[in-house]
Formats: structure tokens, C-alpha cells, sequence
């Protein structure tokens, strides 16, 4: 049994990966891109090409090793995430929770809530455009919108985890889900998967048919995301397809249609969103999707992630400021949108992808994103509303004016006539 340890440079973090010494069998098939990823965990150069490793003070030499999915026996371990502290809240609660409880709500991961508001925000964001000048979002869709978000995240996660049962039990950070440990069964997931889905429905019929027929067109979404892993490099891209449908469906819920020059920018905008945050978070589990041949926009983009995080987060940008031009928002949107910038910014350019622990406090910020965009929103249609007035009282003040001026106008006229026929 060949034993290789990650090496020490990377902050400390421990892996273990463990392979049988048989290159007779089939070699596990390393994509171009990911050759950075074995190249940087075991020191090994050509890896595609010769897989050779080097050794302190020796020259390189054939492996002889071959990794293959099969001879995978034990998971790689990983350092211990430093959650947020309204993370350990949730946490602290479901651990205080009957203990018959606790798997299923494990399943629709309340005690990480991070999912669900990364999907109530696009909502929330929709919502408070679609409000009038000087006017706060309609608080009522708002709740109705959160329970919607909360139910539906737990849906696709437990579908997640019908999918990704196999798979789960061989990555570390997953290996503790109910359905892996056994707590709960592929039947009892598959009847509450239908409670949970019930409750969305009930939801959803709560809107204007526009928005019933919208919202229950992104089921399929849902339904196919898991099975996206397996076939491409691009996960992400449908993940934020799917986590981003509020931003179509609030405007829906206020105004019975979409007015596509607002929710198709800040739909791509949403997307660009999702694509960035969560090839920070695949990054966690790069070294087990590469092992297990689970593909991700993190095995994508290799060495370039940071290059392909700055072009997404400019596009979101800017597809927010589009979004400003199209309602005709005030400066305290534009003001959100540019500390957004400078947040994402931030997480680009301090981001350690070889770190999970950092990987996962990067993307568990995100949630900060999208409470300022939606305070920017909220406090630039308000702003409207001032502006509105203050317009208002201008034209009102040269109404008031216009007619005095007139009437001297007219009255200096009558005089010069009356003034001119006199001297006749």
C-alpha cells in the first residue's frame, strides 16, 4: 500500500490518500486542467504526460502508483471549516433538537442556513426593484418568498443527496450525511422530499398564475442540477440557473409579468453571483472530485481561477449597473453596488484556494453581498421618492411664479397702449 502525504506548505491542512501499487490496472483518466491540482498536492511534474514524482534530493522517476476510483479506500481528510457565528447558532439548535428529528433536518441542512439565503436574496433583490418610488418592498411577499426559499433549498438538497449517496461517502466533508450513515433511509428522504415539496407548492400558489407557471417551470432545474456534476465541467452555471429564478419570479409576484429589460440583467447578474461563490466553495473538495471524477468549474479552472472570478464579478457588476439604469435608480444603489465591487474584489484577490478553511469563510460572505445589494435597492427607491418631491415642489414654485410675471407683463403692455392712444 503506497501512503502519500500532502505536503506541509499548504497551511498546515492534512490529507491522507491511499492507492494500491498495481499499474496493471485501468489508470484513472487526469482531464489537462487538472494536472495543476496533482502537480501542486504531491509534487509531481508531468503528471499527464509521465506522471513522475520527485523526490527530496533524487531524481524523478516513473510513479507507480495509479489512481484509480476503485482503489480510493479511504477519504481524505480535512481540516476543521471555522463557521460563522450565526452558523453555530443553527447548529446549536438542531443539536438541541429530539433526536428522531435531527437527520432530517441535517438532510435539509438548517444547520448550515448560508444555502438559503443565498437563494432568498435574488428574490428579495427582485421584490424591492419591483417596488414603486419611495415605497418599501411589499413586506407580505417578502415572508412569503423566505418560507418559499427555506422549504426549497431543503428540497434540492435532499435531492442532492438521493443522487449522491455513493459519492458522498467517500468525501470527507459529506460522509456524515443521514442518508450515508444510514439515518435515513431512500424511501423516507423520498417522502419527505414530497412534504417539503408540497409545502413549496402551497407557496407558490399563493402568486398570480404568471408566476405559479414560471416558478413551477424551474423544477427541472432543480431535478437535474446533481446529475450536472457528472457530465460537465459547468455544475455551477446550472446552479446558479436555478438559485437565481426569484430574480424573474419577484418582479412576476408584483407586477404579474417580467419586465425583461430589468429581471434579464439581474438574472445574469445572479448567475455570474452564483458561478464565483461557488467555485470558491468547490474548491474545498477539488482533491476528492479529481479522485472520484466529480467535475466542477474549481477543476475548470485550475490556476486561472482567479482570472476567471475577476471576468464573472466585472459582469455582474455590470449587469447591475444596467439593472440601476433600467428602473432609474438613485445613488444610494449605485453607492451598494460599488462596495458589492469592492467586496468581491476583496474575495478574489485574498482568496487562498488551496486553503479550505479560507474557501469556506469566503464563500460563507457572500451572504453580506446580497443583504447590501438589497439595502441599496430599498434605500434608492426611497431616495426616488425624495427626488420625486423635490421636482415636484420646483415645477409647483415656477407654476406659482409663471402667472405673476405675466400679469405684470400684461398690465405694462395696457399701460403703453393706453399711453399712446392718449397722445393721439
Amino acid at each position: 500500500m503506497l501512503v502519500i502525504k500532502r505536503s506541509q506548505q499548504f497551511s498546515g491542512l492534512t490529507r491522507l490518500l491511499r492507492s494500491s501499487i498495481n499499474s496493471s490496472q485501468k489508470q484513472w483518466k487526469l482531464y489537462p486542467n487538472d494536472s495543476w491540482i496533482c502537480a501542486r498536492l504531491y509534487n509531481c511534474s508531468d503528471v499527464n504526460r509521465k506522471l513522475q514524482c520527485k523526490k527530496q534530493n533524487k531524481q524523478p522517476g516513473p510513479a507507480k502508483s495509479v489512481f484509480t476510483v476503485k482503489n480510493l479506500l479511504v477519504p481524505t481528510t480535512i481540516g476543521k471549516v471555522e463557521y460563522r457565528k450565526y452558523l453555530s447558532i443553527a447548529a446549536t439548535i438542531v443539536n438541541k433538537s429530539p433526536k428522531k428529528v435531527q437527520p432530517y433536518i441535517k438532510l435539509m441542512r438548517i444547520d448550515k442556513p448560508i444555502g438559503s439565503w443565498l437563494l432568498y436574496w435574488p428574490c428579495g433583490w427582485s421584490i424591492a426593484l419591483a417596488a414603486p418610488a419611495g415605497a418599501i418592498p411589499d413586506l407580505h411577499l417578502l415572508a412569503l418568498f423566505g418560507l418559499g426559499a427555506f422549504v426549497m433549498r431543503g428540497a434540492g438538497c435532499t435531492i442532492n443527496d438521493m443522487w449522491d449517496k455513493d459519492i458522498d461517502g467517500k468525501v470527507a466533508r459529506t460522509k456524515d450525511r443521514p442518508l450515508v450513515t444510514g439515518q435515513v433511509s431512500q424511501f423516507q428522504a423520498l417522502v419527505f422530499l414530497g412534504s417539503q415539496l408540497t409545502v413549496g407548492l402551497l407557496v407558490l400558489l399563493q402568486l398570480n398564475w404568471y408566476s405559479i407557471i414560471l416558478g413551477a417551470s424551474s423544477l427541472g432545474l432543480v431535478i437535474i442540477y446533481p446529475l450536472m456534476k457528472r457530465v460537465t465541467y459547468w455544475p455551477q452555471f446550472i446552479l446558479g440557473m436555478t438559485f437565481n429564478w426569484g430574480a424573474l419570479l419577484g418582479w412576476s409576484a408584483v407586477h404579474g409579468t417580467c419586465n425583461w429589460s430589468v429581471c434579464l440583467p439581474l438574472y445574469v447578474a445572479g448567475i455570474c453571483w452564483t458561478i464565483l461563490y461557488d467555485t470558491i466553495y468547490a474548491h474545498q473538495d477539488k482533491v476528492d472530485d479529481l479522485l472520484l471524477g466529480i467535475k466542477s468549474t474549481a477543476l475548470k479552472f485550475g490556476d486561472k481561477t482567479k482570472l476567471y472570478l475577476s471576468g464573472f464579478g466585472a459582469t455582474m457588476i455590470s449587469s447591475l449597473v444596467g439593472v440601476g439604469l433600467a428602473v432609474e435608480q438613485t445613488w444610494p444603489y449605485y453607492g451598494a453596488v460599488g462596495i458589492v465591487a469592492s467586496h468581491l474584489a476583496n474575495q478574489i484577490y485574498t482568496l487562498n484556494v488551496d486553503n479550505p478553511t479560507d474557501c469556506a469563510n469566503k464563500f460563507i460572505s457572500n451572504h453580506k453581498v446580497g443583504m447590501i445589494l438589497f439595502a441599496g435597492i430599498v434605500l434608492g427607491n426611497l431616495a426616488k421618492n425624495s427626488l420625486e418631491k423635490d421636482e415636484k415642489d420646483e415645477g409647483n414654485q415656477l407654476v406659482k411664479h409663471k402667472p405673476k410675471r405675466n400679469v405684470s407683463i400684461l398690465a405694462e403692455t395696457n399701460r403703453s397702449q393706453i399711453s399712446s392712444f392718449s397722445s393721439s
